[in-house]
């Protein structure tokens, strides 16, 4: 294999698909009912003329890259496709160079140069990640090997150093574990209006598909040990909902439950967060699930994560667990910027970019102090989408990740027949016939996903 892959991008086309949630999924302002799934084909051409074809797919998640109340869910998916588009015509204009190069060019152009005030920033780069992962998936498929070879041998041409001076010198193979995980744990997600018990769902709120519909129900199915739970800015209300989760977990068996909050910007300032912590503590049921809190993610609006005066109650929310931002990371300059006021993560979602989480981590290596990064979900649905983000997790060591896609859609019935059954014929470790559907398969709270380390990015399907 050669050191340094030199290719430009000659052609790229979006195709959609619409997909509907069997339940509804409620985050911060937003209740998920559907969304197109997008996915992206580019073609490359090496030095040598050779050409190769890459894909990527996200779902078109309303209400979460840009929240504004004006635009109906129906405009903010098409704005993502538009950024897509966009990112196309972009990266169709940067002469040949390296991988990373052709990124940063492309990043630059639709991100970096704007404004750090402009409200499309995640828009924006949420085309540019797509084109990524297509090119990353393509240049893997050229060079015959996997993703996580590829950046062992840096055949990326990965320099983060252009980027940040700090990490000129910063060597990211050396710090890879030797091999991938094989499987990863699974941190579920119960949202703001997931039943907790079968007591609570009416006749017309069930789904008769054989699929857990409560809390109660998902851990009996898949024996999970790890939660990211959805909290809102709502008082007593989240307090109520968070002693009764503990009790549902703990009359399912799960005694020492571990978990993350989510706050998904509902949050006026750190002190309304300290406020719900405190109360939770205050009783012994509350107490003692705390235990297992392992971090905090976003609480404040995006628009206010960087303003010292909402963080004045910051030490009092640290002192339950660190915490981390999300929506609020913009750019590559955000990650920076919130460890000065105080936070010690950030969250690595493949739709905001690849090249990204590589120097968060970098960041996280370099400075120390406790610092980490996070896998997080917004909805990866099978195939690409979500094995891809896992291949990324495994290959960075990421212990557990937040996944929700098994739980709000039914398998991988948004997709064609033939492709769900390709799919699980080339990754059976992942897959399985479950309910008359073919769905990933959860086996003590895990994940297998030694079959992502494929040649391409995390699958092995044709593009």
């Amino acid at each position: 294999m050669p050191s340094q892959l030199t290719i430009r991008i000659v052609d790229a086309k979006l195709e959609t698909l619409d997909c509907r949630t069997r339940l509804p999924f409620r985050f911060g302002i937003h209740t998920l009912t559907g969304a197109p799934y997008a996915t992206a084909t580019i073609e490359i051409e090496a030095a040598d003329g050779r050409r190769v074809r890459g894909a990527a797919s996200d779902l078109l998640v309303p209400k979460w890259f840009e929240k504004n109340p004006e635009l109906t869910p129906e405009e903010d998916s098409a704005a993502l496709a538009a950024s897509a588009e966009a990112a196309f015509e972009a990266a169709l204009e940067i002469p040949a160079t390296t991988v990373f190069d052709l990124w940063w060019q492309l990043y630059k152009k639709r991100v970096a140069l704007q404004p750090r005030t402009d409200s499309d920033l995640l828009v924006r780069g949420f085309g540019v990640a797509l084109v990524e992962r297509a090119m990353l998936d393509a240049a893997c498929r050229l060079l015959e090997c996997s993703f996580f070879d590829a950046l062992k041998g840096n055949l990326f041409a990965f320099d983060p150093g252009v980027v940040f001076e700090e990490l000129r010198d910063w060597d990211l193979a050396a710090e890879l574990p030797a091999t991938p995980a094989a499987s990863i744990q699974l941190r579920h997600t119960i949202g703001l209006l997931d039943a907790l018990t079968n007591a609570e769902l009416e006749d017309d709120m069930a789904v008769q598909d054989g699929l857990p519909n409560s809390l109660e129900e998902d851990v009996q199915r898949y024996g999970m040990q790890w939660f990211k739970i959805k909290v809102a800015g709502r008082g007593q209300e989240d307090v109520d909902r968070l002693l009764e989760i503990a009790k549902v977990l703990k009359e399912n068996g799960i005694v020492q439950p571990r978990f993350t909050l989510d706050g998904n910007e509902q949050y006026s300032d750190m002190q309304q967060l300290a406020d719900l912590l405190q109360a939770v503590r205050a009783t012994s049921e509350g107490a003692d699930f705390l235990r297992g809190l392992a971090f905090i993610e976003q609480p404040l609006s995006r628009n206010h994560t960087f303003d010292p005066d909402r963080h004045k109650a910051f030490a009092a929310v640290r002192a339950f667990a660190p915490v981390i931002i999300d929506e609020a990371d913009f750019g590559t300059w955000a990650f920076p910027s919130a460890i000065e006021l105080g936070y010690q993560g950030i969250s690595i979602k493949a739709c905001k970019g690849v090249f990204r989480a590589l120097l968060n981590r970098g960041l996280c290596s370099r400075r120390g102090g406790g610092l980490f990064q996070s896998g997080e979900d917004l909805t990866n649905l099978p195939v690409r989408a979500l094995q891809q983000d896992l291949c990324l997790m495994t290959c960075l060591g990421i212990q557990h990740a937040e996944r929700n896609g098994h739980h709000y859609f039914r398998g991988l019935d948004h997709l064609p027949a033939a492709e769900a059954s390709a799919a699980q014929q080339a990754h059976p470790d992942l897959y399985h016939e479950s309910c008359g559907t073919i769905a990933v398969a959860i086996e003590q709270g895990r994940l297998q996903t030694a079959s992502l380390h494929c040649r391409g990015f995390g699958c092995r399907l044709d593009p």
